[in-house]
């Protein structure tokens, strides 16, 4: 009846506020009590912490969990720092070989000795991080070396102080990947771990669209000075350590604390160790993506329109990583890098009998595909699978597992190329990757996934 029911209480503007405040807090800080309505913070961590725990399927888009502070800052981070480094990168090989008089060996010399420097790395600075129970430090002096190579290569006067800068900017990288990949995992619940590390590859893909793209406007505005460039490229390097120091915080991994051996598996289960076997079958058919361009080159695509080419690469990357890591939320993540090396295997088969323009460019934006259905899920798979406090030293044996075989993987797809021809080796990277799809498919088990 019209006078049994009560009437709705006014909303309190100041009450409603001070919940807002305690969700904010909690979401950054990870402490305390859940405020009323949301999950405790005990379920939260043990989700975190232990790789068995049955995760719950994202509740529409999951973007007001994903997206924590620490996971919007450390996107920003990657977008200034993106932006700053493919200012720079592609005009290094050109500031070598007609600035400084380096030879086509040395730009290969300087190529293999960072990369390789950054994978070795990234093992160390993991596993070094689950020791030290700390994230942040090493982040910050990961970006913090990086950055501070911008304006030493500006300076630089002779190849040997490229080789000497590159170094150190591949150190910088290799300090800073494993703990802001854990930092990313550990600020994240399990059900919108896919859309935290999507959203952060799309910022870092964003950034190699932006960074060109600003080379290319500037260049003609410093009348050619690669130095100048590179003195510019110092400002968004600033801003990304500056917005790391200022808004990232320190999240501690639960759990007792890792006493490890650096090579070591034993924390680990099954699963995490068939998907690091698999992985890596997968890497060894994913060669440098620098073969792409020779392929369009090959087929017919203009010398001016491979920059655009690459643009429109990463715009597709950006684009897709988001929405594709959301979608892992949902239907899990084996089924969306199964979707992702497919994908690539798909592509590669085309790449090898590809005959016009038009089709490379098809193909190119297919490719960005693989990208955003695989890089950030493979991210959030590793957290899925590892324990809280080992989970640094998870990431750095990936990276590292990745890092290794991409050498091999790019030496053999070099020399199918020549001996063969190119049908031969890009069918051989889609085989690979058709076989580990397969295998990934059929092996692994992800954690249970509540309904």
């Amino acid at each position: 009846m019209q006078g049994d029911r009560s009437e709705p209480k006014p909303l309190d503007p100041t009450l409603e506020w001070s919940r807002l405040r305690s969700c904010a807090a909690w979401a950054v800080r990870g402490k305390g009590n859940a405020p009323t309505g949301d999950k405790s913070e005990t379920a939260m961590r043990t989700r975190q912490a232990d790789p068995a725990s049955p995760i719950t399927p994202a509740r529409g888009w999951g973007l007001g969990i994903a997206i924590t502070p620490n996971v919007r800052a450390l996107g920003v981070v990657s977008l200034f720092t993106d932006t700053s480094t493919e200012m720079v990168y592609p005009l290094l090989p050109l500031f070598l070989t007609r600035t400084l008089g380096a030879g086509a060996v040395f730009v290969g010399l300087v190529e293999g000795v960072a990369e390789t420097t950054a994978s070795l790395l990234k093992l160390v600075s993991g596993w070094l991080s689950d020791r030290l129970r700390r994230r942040k430090a090493l982040v910050t002096w990961g970006y913090g070396l990086s950055s501070l190579t911008r304006p030493l290569m500006a300076m630089a006067l002779l190849p040997s102080h490229v080789l000497g800068i590159r170094f150190l900017d591949r150190i910088g990288k290799g300090l800073r990947t494993s703990p802001r990949d854990a930092l990313i995992a550990d600020s994240t619940p399990a059900e919108a771990r896919g859309a935290a590390f999507g959203f952060h590859r799309a910022m870092d893909h964003l950034g190699a669209v932006v960074g060109p793209v600003l080379a290319f406007l500037l260049l003609p505005k410093v009348r050619g000075s690669y130095r100048a460039i590179f003195w510019l490229a110092s400002i968004p390097a600033a801003v990304c350590v500056a917005v790391l120091v200022a808004t990232v915080r320190e999240i501690s991994p639960q759990g007792p604390p890792a006493r490890l051996p650096l090579l070591t598996l034993r924390p680990y289960d099954r699963r995490f160790k068939s998907f690091l076997c698999i992985v890596t079958l997968f890497t060894l058919g994913n060669s440098s993506d620098a073969f792409l361009p020779l392929r369009a080159r090959e087929t017919g695509v203009a010398e001016v329109a491979v920059p655009l080419l690459w643009a429109a690469l990463h715009v597709v990357k950006s684009t897709s990583s988001f929405g594709a890591g959301i979608l892992s939320d949902r239907i899990g993540r084996r089924r969306a890098i199964v979707a992702g090396w497919l994908t690539y295997a798909v592509v590669y088969a085309g790449f090898a009998v590809v005959g016009n323009a038009w089709q490379v460019w098809g193909l190119f934006l297919v490719y960005g595909l693989y990208f955003g259905l695989s890089e950030g899920v493979e991210k959030a798979l590793v957290a899925d699978l590892t324990p809280a406090e080992a989970r640094a030293s998870a990431y750095g044996v990936y990276h590292t597992a990745i890092g290794i075989t991409a050498l091999p993987a790019s030496l053999l797809t070099g020399w199918l190329w020549q001996w063969f021809g190119a049908a031969v080796a890009f069918g051989t990277g889609a085989v690979l990757a058709a076989a580990a799809a397969v295998l990934l498919w059929a092996l692994l088990h992800e954690p249970g996934r509540a309904s």
